[in-house]
């Protein structure tokens, strides 16, 4: 068969035999489907409607400010169920209590802390700020040692430890340091022994000073050095 070329010829290449046996294999191996992109992943914002149910968490705060307790429920959002996506994220708190002493201020926190939930994004600043309100009045000691500078502030710890709870705030206490606390804190313990515990006292020794870094009594003199035991927080770096 002739074929005749009409046009002007530009360019040309020869075809090898070992490019002919690339074609070849290359027709008779199945075509594989393209990887589909992963453009249907559910991330949190503010148009995620609410389902029927969420996965809820109450917690109690028993301060002495008040005689009644506060429970605080925080409710979390399952995305992506099912898949190697799959999150979960807090959709709206709730503040309850019989003291409606501070109502008014209770529901403007819930709904702007709901709403920012709902913003999605990085929401653990949130924490911070709400621990960082002091009271002007005072502050107190909760159960264990550690001082809450407000109410608010103990909201913010719940907060805090829900986040760390779901793994929206990662332990920053290398499991080493860990390790080297509670050894150490053990031989403290058994060097400052009492014969009779009080009835109060704290998980931490007695004589514990109040560390700077995450306000609680646990700092102590442990190796000629003030550390703490709660969050390895060392004056000697």
């Amino acid at each position: 068969m002739t074929i005749k070329i009409e046009s002007k010829i530009v360019s040309y290449s020869v075809e090898s035999e070992e490019d002919k046996k690339k074609a070849e294999a290359a027709a008779i191996a199945p075509q594989q489907p393209a990887e589909e992109p992963e453009s249907n992943i559910v991330q949190m914002h503010e148009k995620v409607e609410r389902p029927e149910m969420l996965l809820g968490s109450t917690y109690k705060i028993k301060t002495p400010l008040s005689e009644h307790a506060l429970y605080i429920t925080i409710n979390d959002i399952l995305l992506n169920p099912d898949t190697k996506h799959e999150l979960r994220r807090p959709f709206e708190m709730f503040i309850n209590s019989k003291n409606m002493d501070h109502f008014q201020w209770i529901v403007a926190l819930t709904r702007i802390v709901s709403a920012v939930f709902r913003k999605g994004g990085d929401i653990t600043f949130l924490s911070e700020e709400l621990k960082a309100v002091f009271d002007p009045t005072g502050g107190y000691f909760k159960k264990g040692g550690k001082f809450m500078p407000s109410l608010v502030a103990e909201i913010g710890d719940v907060l805090d430890g829900h986040l760390r709870m779901i793994g929206m705030i990662k332990d920053e206490v290398d499991p080493n340091v860990q390790k080297l606390i509670d050894e150490k804190r053990a031989e403290y313990e058994k060097s400052q022994r009492k014969s009779t515990p009080k009835e109060d006292s704290s998980e931490f020794p007695d004589g514990a000073q109040l560390c700077g870094k995450c306000s609680t009594k646990a700092m102590i003199l442990m190796d000629g050095c003030m550390t703490c035991l709660n969050c390895g927080d060392s004056k000697c770096g």
